[in-house]
Formats: structure tokens, C-alpha cells, sequence
């Protein structure tokens, strides 16, 4: 048995009806040229005959009395048939088609006495095309996991026809590990422990130096405003994409001195404003986001290694520009703060963050309790070069995230050759006509261009003005 990180623990603790804590992916294929009618149910036969999800995904939540308390993973078989399913779209097999599909079956939680993943192959989707679906818990992987899974399982040769990951040779090592003594199994916690407590005393003496000066992540938290994304969620979801051109995104970067990252969150707070302010509901100040960060897997184990701070998304400032130059100077603060902390002291900032949203949301008060951020926004990398499924090249990979109560919406994006992906997940009783931002983070894009002289201004069309209601 392998037991649960305290934060893989926290997110298992945190799963309801109504937020369910799994994380997903939506992508879409086209079929190879000689592709016959058949190719997608040949591809669920391939993948259903060998495994191709690494572990923790052959294992499953133990069972007993404290399974909850203390979880630990257990080995179990895969019933191949039940994680891994064949669909197919209604005519006419359209985007809009398959994002509705695709947010019924986020909606639903995983069964939690089995493995915690499921795969959906979905044929029918227009152009020569197909998608797949999965979706994991978010205590068995976070999104930089999820890239390296999906990079170990796509190959990058299109004449590579296996359909199937290396997982299995990963299993046989596993295997060939053998089972750890009774000396190792008590000397594990003990260290573990003991690691945990380093890293708390760590972390109170960073915790000074990182409350100093105006672009302290630490201080903003304490100025978040209440907002529309800031409310008691159902258990239904919607599903909002975009794709972004990388080249023009890495071009206002390299013309603002800000990393790619600085731009895309400036893309969202413009995004963001314009809804707000369409809903009657843009707050006086910033609206905050939590940036999850990656952190290195020494031993390339699965589950969770990531520590998120904070950042203002710049939705007070009118000015494009100024907005990107503000996020600029946050993050980039954020980032040496939390680099320059030891890896235990980061595991407990970590856990010092999802503490309040984990006990909120148990008690079922989380949504009454002043926001610690208004939304989650997280970006990660695919690959740079063309990957493949049993010889069909993947034209996208839409991010599908998980919500806290109280917490209605969250975005990811997924960087992929030369675009990014924008997966807008939102509450469907919460954030009314979701579609919008995803349609306005294009339209601010080409904005921010406009404010810092990469595009022609256009001349300024009269608006009629009106009166609005402020958030506070």
C-alpha cells in the first residue's frame, strides 16, 4: 500500500456530489487518410487490451474503517470495459455538440470504490474527426502530471499505429520492486513527519519577507473582492474554449519584457472586465486569481506537486498594458518567493492554502467565508511538436478543471505546438452565457496587441453610458 500526500489527502477529503475533485482533458484527433470506418472502435479494442494509464491508476482507494482519514492506495484490478468507453456525437457532430457532452460527463463524480480515472473515445465529430475524454482525481494527479502522462502516451510518429502508452514495461518494474519491509513501512511516516515539521519551521521564517512591499502575493489575499465567481455552485457544469495563437502571445512578451504566462493572465483579466462589466458585476478592485506552480518530482512520483500564489488579473485598469505590467510585477515577485523556499517549506505553503478552502468546504461553509481568490487560473505545456494516437495527429487538448464551493469558475490552458488552449469551466447555474469569455479572451488578445503597439488602434466608437452596479 502507498499512502496519500497530506495535500492528495486534502483534495480526496474535499469531494462531494456537488464538486466533485476530478481534473480532465478534452481532445480532439483527425483520422489518418487511410483511416476505415471502423478506426475508433479499433482503437478502444487497443487500448483496452494493455494498460495505458500509469500508476495510481491499477490502484484504488483502500477500504476500512479509517480509508477517509488515513487513505492509502491498494492494488485492484481494472475493469477495462467500465474506465474505458466508446460514445459517439449526435448530428451534426459539432463543437457545440461535443462540448455538451463532454460537460454532462464532467458533471458526474468518479466512483470512488474503483480506480479513479475514466477514458471516453467519442466518434462522430465533424471534419474526418474524433475526441477523447478522460478525466482523474485531482488526488491521483494535477495538470503537470497529466501533461507527462499524455506525453508518454502519444507518440510522435505518425506510423506509430500501437495505440498504447509504456506502461507497461513501467508495470513490470513496479512489479520487480518487490513489497517494502516492516522496517521501511514504519521508518516512511516517521521521515514524513519529521519533514513536515521542518517545513513548517521554514516556512514562518519566509512568511516575513514575503508580507514586504506593494507586490506581495501574501498581502493581496487579504484584498480580495467578493465577485460573481464567488458563489454557492451546483453540481452541473459548462464548458467554454478558445484557442489562442502562441506566436502573437509570445510577441507582446517579448515586446513588454513579461514572460508568455504575464500576457495569457492579462488575456483573462481583460476577458474577465468585459463580462463583468456586461453583467453589472466588475468590482472596484482587481479581481484575484490563484496561480498554481509546478514543482519538481525528484522521484517522478504521481499525485500532487504543485503550490499556487497570488495575482491580481488587473480588472480595475482600463489600460490594457498597464494591466499586463502590473501581473508582471506580481508574479514575477511570486515566483522568487516561492523558489527561494525549500521544498518542504513549499509543501507547507501549499497545504497552508487549500487548509481554509478544505475545512470550508467539509463544514459547508466555504461559500459564506470571504474569498481567498476569485478564480483559479492555471497553464501548463503539452508538447512543441505534433503528437499522435494510433497514427491520428492531435489537433488540441482542452482542459477541463474541478470547482470549489464557492468558487465558480476556473480556467486552464494547455500550450500545444504553436497554440494555446483556453478550457473555461464554470458553475452552469452560477456564470450565465459562460461562451462569452471564451469569445472575449480572443477579442482582448488582439487588444492588449493594440495597447503596446504590436496592432493599429482603431478609432474609439461612441458608447452610450450607463449606469452600473458595482460588486464589492
Amino acid at each position: 500500500m502507498t499512502r496519500l500526500s497530506p495535500i492528495d489527502a486534502a483534495f480526496l477529503r474535499m469531494e462531494s456530489k456537488r464538486t466533485p475533485m476530478h481534473v480532465g482533458a478534452m481532445m480532439t484527433f483527425k483520422l489518418p487518410d487511410d483511416a476505415p470506418a471502423d478506426f475508433c472502435q479499433r482503437l478502444v479494442q487497443q487500448m483496452r487490451s494493455q494498460p495505458f494509464m500509469p500508476d495510481p491508476f491499477s490502484s484504488r482507494l483502500a477500504h476500512g474503517r479509517f480509508g477517509r482519514r488515513l487513505p492509502v492506495w491498494e492494488d485492484s484490478e481494472v475493469d477495462m470495459e467500465y474506465h474505458l468507453r466508446h460514445s459517439a456525437l449526435p448530428f451534426p457532430g459539432g463543437e457545440k455538440e461535443l462540448g455538451v457532452l463532454v460537460a454532462r460527463m464532467h458533471s458526474h463524480p468518479l466512483d470512488l470504490s474503483r480506480p479513479l480515472w475514466e477514458c471516453h473515445v467519442i466518434e462522430g465529430l465533424e471534419g474526418r474527426r474524433f475526441a477523447l475524454y478522460f478525466k482523474a482525481h485531482h488526488c491521483a494527479i494535477d495538470g503537470v502530471g497529466a501533461m507527462r502522462m499524455v506525453q508518454n502516451w502519444l507518440s510522435r510518429d505518425p506510423a506509430d499505429r500501437s495505440g498504447v502508452g509504456p506502461w507497461t514495461v513501467l508495470a513490470r518494474k513496479r512489479a520487480e520492486r518487490g513489497t517494502p519491509t516492516l522496517r521501511e513501512r514504519v521508518a516512511t511516516p516517521a521521515r514524513a513527519a519529521a519533514t513536515q515539521v521542518r517545513g513548517l519551521q521554514e516556512l514562518v521564517r519566509n512568511l516575513t519577507a514575503m508580507m514586504q512591499g506593494d507586490d506581495s502575493s501574501v498581502r493581496l489575499a487579504l484584498q480580495v473582492p467578493r465577485s460573481l465567481f464567488n458563489q454557492r455552485i451546483s453540481q452541473q457544469r459548462r464548458l467554454g474554449t478558445q484557442i489562442l495563437s502562441l506566436s502573437r502571445l509570445r510577441a507582446i512578451a517579448e515586446a513588454e519584457g513579461v514572460t508568455v504566462n504575464d500576457v495569457l493572465l492579462a488575456v483573462v483579466g481583460g476577458a474577465f472586465r468585459r463580462y463583468l462589466t456586461e453583467q453589472d458585476a466588475l468590482p472596484e478592485r482587481s479581481l484575484i486569481a490563484s496561480v498554481p506552480m509546478g514543482l519538481a518530482r525528484a522521484d517522478g512520483s504521481a499525485g500532487t506537486a504543485a503550490v499556487g500564489f497570488i495575482t491580481p488579473l488587473g480588472t480595475e485598469l482600463d489600460d490594457p498594458a498597464e494591466r499586463l505590467r502590473w501581473i508582471h510585477r506580481v508574479t514575477a515577485r511570486g515566483k522568487h518567493d516561492l523558489s527561494s523556499m525549500p521544498a518542504a517549506a513549499q509543501s507547507q505553503f501549499a497545504l497552508l492554502g487549500i487548509a481554509p478552502l478544505l475545512l470550508g468546504q467539509v463544514t459547508g461553509v466555504l461559500p459564506k467565508l470571504p474569498p481567498l481568490f476569485n478564480c483559479v487560473v492555471s497553464n501548463v505545456v503539452l508538447s512543441k511538436d505534433p503528437l499522435y494516437l494510433m497514427g491520428a495527429e492531435l489537433e488540441a487538448m482542452y482542459p477541463v478543471s474541478f470547482l470549489f464551493d464557492g468558487y465558480a469558475l476556473n480556467v486552464t490552458l494547455v500550450g500545444y505546438r504553436d497554440a494555446v488552449a483556453v478550457g473555461f469551466l464554470g458553475c452552469r447555474d452560477a456564470i450565465p452565457s459562460l461562451q462569452k469569455l471564451a469569445i472575449y479572451s480572443g477579442e482582448a488578445l488582439t487588444e492588449l496587441e493594440t495597447a503596446v503597439g504590436l496592432a493599429p488602434r482603431k478609432p474609439a466608437a461612441k458608447r452610450r453610458t450607463r449606469s452600473r452596479r458595482r460588486a464589492s
